[in-house]
């Protein structure tokens, strides 16, 4: 039986644009109250009016998710408005070409910071809510990079495979309990990304190769798989079936992987 969402609050975050802000109008036109956080108040602003002209509930909080008190005022401002917490999903995030060598301990640190422990303080609040109502859902926003890495991209790499480890430790510690936990894995989005990776990496952005952006999926497709998983909770939720099969095939055979990420990264560089 699906699990029925009208009603139900739903906390995002990394909502300013993109996948997050995507996805909270997609969990809004599904009848869910949405709590929305990110750093650019304008844009969260913008969002929570087009979630509230449509009929549905809103609240935005300003916020980096690497303060940890900014995401737990996140979910008890959900708490307070809406009466509950039912769903959370980590969505924050960002990445810069650099090689391993050449990035610094602040950098690498920083991203880790956004990327992995900024999940782990939106969701610890969250389940401290859930557990007691024995129901929840807890979704962290990885990548189809969880699997494999990308040379330059180590670290953004390191940071979803981290997300992808705890999402599925979580998901059997929780089972049973009425809370569920998944992990996304989008392949390649239309989202901002692509020009602050540009803007952002130290030596430019080589590995970006923007003539395939037009292959890339919209961020409402991703939203969709986010609403369809809330409805169905699974563990992992694949953008790509084709990509996956791919990734795994990397996965049981790594000098293969490598010799084809290889030969792609050289050929992208130009070199």
């Amino acid at each position: 039986m699906p699990t029925p969402l009208s009603g139900r609050p739903i906390v995002i975050t990394g909502a300013s644009s993109g996948i997050g802000y995507a996805t909270a109008l997609a969990c809004a036109r599904a009848g869910m109250p949405v709590g929305v956080m990110a750093r650019r108040a304008d844009r969260l602003d913008e969002l929570a009016s087009r979630i509230r002209a449509a009929g549905g509930r809103a609240f935005t909080h300003v916020g980096a998710v690497e303060d940890a008190s900014a995401c737990a005022e996140l979910v008890d401002r959900c708490r307070t408005e809406f009466g509950s917490v039912y769903a959370v999903f980590a969505n924050a995030g960002y990445s810069i070409e650099q090689c391993v060598q050449d990035m610094s301990d602040e950098a690498l640190r920083r991203m880790f910071e956004v990327n992995f422990y900024g999940s782990l303080n939106v969701i610890r609040p969250a389940l401290a809510l859930m557990r007691p109502a024995g129901a929840g859902h807890v979704l962290w926003c990885s990548s189809c990079l969880s699997k494999v890495s990308l040379p330059r991209y180590a670290a953004y790499c390191a940071t979803k495979a981290c997300q992808d480890h705890f999402a599925r430790a979580l998901r059997l510690e929780l089972r049973g309990s009425g809370i569920f936990s998944s992990s996304i894995h989008p392949v390649s989005t239309r989202t901002e990304i692509w020009d602050n990776i540009s803007r952002d990496s130290p030596g430019g952005a080589s590995l970006i190769d923007r003539s395939r952006t037009s292959g890339a999926h919209p961020p409402q497709r991703v939203a969709s798989a986010v609403v369809s998983c809330l409805h169905r909770p699974r563990g992992e939720v694949w953008l790509s079936t084709p990509m996956r099969l791919v990734i795994a095939l990397g996965v049981a055979s790594p000098s293969l992987a490598d010799a084809v990420i290889d030969r792609m990264a050289r050929r992208r560089a130009g070199r």
